[in-house]
């Protein structure tokens, strides 16, 4: 569960396939066992939908909008124009 950090952005391509591309945030909360003080951590994850999910998406969220998740992960790999390695989930 979390929530949208900007409007989901939509693209569509010649062969008919549309890709809707968006940013949740999730926040965890616990209280630090040694101080007793509230804590938190925020993660983003970037999310990308196609085709019939794609348009579901890019007509009902938007920024602010909470939404669940549900699906598998992809890590790709690759070396940017400075030869470093990039890794994205």
């Amino acid at each position: 569960m979390g929530v949208l950090g900007r409007a989901p952005e939509t693209k569509q391509f010649p062969n008919g396939v549309s890709v809707t591309n968006f940013s949740v945030a999730t926040t965890e909360h616990w209280k630090d066992k040694t101080t007793g003080e509230r804590k938190s951590a925020t993660e983003w994850h970037r999310i990308s939908t196609n085709n019939r999910l794609a348009e579901i998406v890019s007509q009902y969220l938007k920024k602010g909008s909470k939404v669940y998740i549900e699906g598998s992960f992809r890590t790709r790999k690759w070396k940017d124009q400075s030869s470093a390695d990039r890794e994205v989930t």
